[in-house]
């Protein structure tokens, strides 16, 4: 499972179409396709990757409507062979993990879900934590519903003596005394292993316990402790004994609790979907012991014109990327096309076998139907928040609609503002604001080209230039334009962006500029601004979007001023290239810290005779 692959790559400049695919290699592996910017399509396992891949160009074969925009858009295919068929199954999960493409399912929430994690310590910790770590620690989850989380570790805590400190505590922090017992000591919620009042070795016992019913295994901790309690009775430790026997109590009522839905008490995931246009939600069923232990909710978008099969497998795939706990059996809801590679992969991370069933009937079918009633739910309350969503309109939104007298609702608005220094490291910003809150993944900056060509740039011709690069781009990507487009300036800046658009035809495009000094708003063929009320919430709205603008092309500014300064001053010595000028600022922080450095301290970076010559540099007057 180290094999990284072998990296191959076809580009339709290099050899023509039918070459490439007469050259593909008869092995598993992972394909990825890419667009003429180098920017991933598309991610894809095979077991022949000739033959998988060979599919999407066939003329003869007809393709769903989006698989075949997509094929018209490959401009380049790269190809990672592998030795088996699992790994081509892990190597596709991780990257479309990584990379997202624009035509995979994909898992639509990018928050981190919480964990339950005992840590690899001498005494162990558990706690929850949302970033997992391969540092030998145990993680169990992850968990989408918080509150299933939150009872297993109240339910382990008023069990069990679990420490609740932040000390990493071991037999060198005991004897140096270094803390003492704290509360959860005296009222007997930790046994203290800060003062060595507990062995290492009773300590981790009871931390396997807690693993154990973090993992649904309750019947054997029962076992467990009904042995211990007989053994402590016999030594006439009596108070021992009270304490197992009190945990088997508590452990008892939080089984009680657990809902019986499998007779013959295996372990195994129920994995159902429900699916409808581009979006879709799988659900997991935990059940150990023949008990649901909880349930895991996903969704899932770009799933358009997949079938049941592929979103499950996408699904099944990245959930046990992230899952530690695989069970000895696992239900679909519909059969996956690599069946064998997903047993042998799950195989390997329990090393133990694991079976893949898709029942048609028996009681284990009316677990899947369960299962996908609950993702049909979920989906449908997905649905109704964003229809809620889509149909909320901010107050300053409207008022803004209102106070400009514009056709439609200004949802998306897009700003521009220019950023020089006299003329120098002129740059552009534009910031995207929806329903009147910043979307900063929209945001783009530009460095003005006719600047970096030397030709003289005024704010003018800079506005001029971000616009006609920025619509014309979205004209040929075809993508969405905004309701309103705003400049940082006046009339002179208005009337440059109003050029452009209507070389580029859209002349209709709905367009204002806000000035600074007097917060004037101009729209196009009016000599006088809009008159539009100082308290007005459309106004301060309007002051946001600029204030923001401004922002981003000040940060992209004194960026690159700051790249150049360091830079120039450094190149200015002679025989200090880039590579030595990157180690001296590594080594001491700033061409200050180069400038005080001691000839030694230089020498020992670029030797002797450079750092003589450096010294000579700042000691010129």
């Amino acid at each position: 499972m180290t094999n990284e692959g072998k990296i191959i790559s076809f580009t339709k400049e290099e050899i023509s179409l039918d070459e490439k695919l007469n050259n593909l290699p008869v092995s598993p592996g992972v394909y990825q396709f890419k667009d003429k910017e180098g920017t991933i399509l598309y991610v894809g396992k095979a077991k022949i990757l000739r033959n998988r891949v060979r599919q999407y160009f066939h003329k003869s074969r007809v393709l769903d409507p989006r698989i075949a925009l997509m094929v018209e858009k490959v401009s380049d295919v790269e190809i990672i062979t592998t030795d088996s068929e699992v790994e081509a199954l892990i190597f596709e999960a991780n990257l479309i993990k990584k990379h997202k493409p624009r035509y995979n399912v994909n898992l639509k929430d990018d928050k981190s879900y919480p964990y339950i994690v005992i840590t690899n310590e001498p005494y162990p910790r558990v706690f929850v934590t949302r970033r997992v770590y391969r540092n030998g620690g145990r993680y169990f989850g992850p968990y989408t519903d918080v509150h299933t989380m939150r009872s297993a570790l109240k339910t382990v805590r008023d069990i069990f003596m679990i420490r609740s400190c932040n000390f990493r505590i071991d037999q060198e922090f005991i004897e140096k005394k270094k803390t003492r017992v704290c509360l959860d000591y005296h009222i007997k919620k930790c046994e203290g292993p800060c003062e060595g009042l507990v062995s290492q070795e009773r300590y981790n016992q009871m931390i396997e316990q807690v693993a154990q019913i973090l993992r649904g295994k309750t019947t054997s901790v029962l076992q467990t402790l009904d042995a211990q309690m007989n053994s402590a009775a016999a030594e006439l430790k009596f108070e021992d004994a009270a304490i197992f026997r009190n945990r088997m109590r508590e452990l008892e009522v939080y089984s009680s609790k657990q809902k019986v839905v499998d007779v013959d008490l295996h372990d195994r995931d129920i994995v159902a979907v429900a699916a409808e246009g581009d979006d879709a939600c799988g659900v997991v069923f935990k059940i150990r012991e023949g008990k649901v232990l909880g349930r895991q909710h996903y969704y899932l978008s770009k799933v358009e014109g997949k079938s049941e099969s592929e979103i499950i497998e996408a699904l099944v795939q990245r959930y046990y990327l992230e899952s530690s706990d695989v069970p000895s059996e696992l239900v679909l809801s519909s059969p996956v096309e690599t069946k064998e590679a997903v047993c042998e992969w799950l195989t390997s991370l329990r090393r133990n076998p694991v079976r893949v069933k898709s029942p048609d009937d028996g009681e284990l079918a009316k677990l899947v139907s369960m299962c996908r009633k609950n993702a049909q739910y979920l989906l449908d309350e997905l649905k109704l928040q964003k229809m809620k969503r889509d149909d909320f309109i901010p107050h300053a939104v409207q008022s803004l609609q209102r106070d400009l007298r514009l056709k439609s609702v200004p949802r998306r608005i897009e700003c521009f503002d220019i950023s020089h220094l006299q003329g120098t490291e002129t740059v552009a910003s534009m910031v995207v604001f929806v329903d009147g809150k910043p979307k900063k993944s929209e945001y783009r900056k530009f460095k003005i080209r006719a600047a970096a060509e030397g030709n003289i740039v005024d704010d003018f011709a800079g506005m001029r230039e971000v616009i006609r690069r920025r619509y014309t781009r979205v004209l040929e990507e075809q993508s969405e334009l905004p309701d309103l487009i705003m400049v940082d300036g006046g009339k002179g800046q208005l009337s440059s962006a109003c050029a452009v658009l209507k070389e580029l035809n859209l002349g209709s495009q709905p367009i204002i500029s806000l000035a600074k000094r007097l917060e004037d708003v101009f729209v196009p063929d009016e000599s006088e601004p809009v008159v539009i009320p100082k308290s007005s919430s459309a106004l301060r709205l309007l002051q946001q979007v600029r204030d923001e603008a401004h922002r981003f092309a000040i940060t992209f500014h004194r960026l690159l001023r700051d790249k150049r300064t360091l830079q120039t001053e450094l190149d200015l010595i002679e025989g200090i290239g880039k590579k030595r000028a990157k180690e001296l600022l590594e080594a001491f922080g700033s061409v200050q810290g180069v400038k005080f450095a001691t000839e030694t301290q230089l020498a020992e970076i670029v030797g002797e005779k450079a750092a003589g010559k450096i010294k000579e540099y700042f000691e010129e007057p």
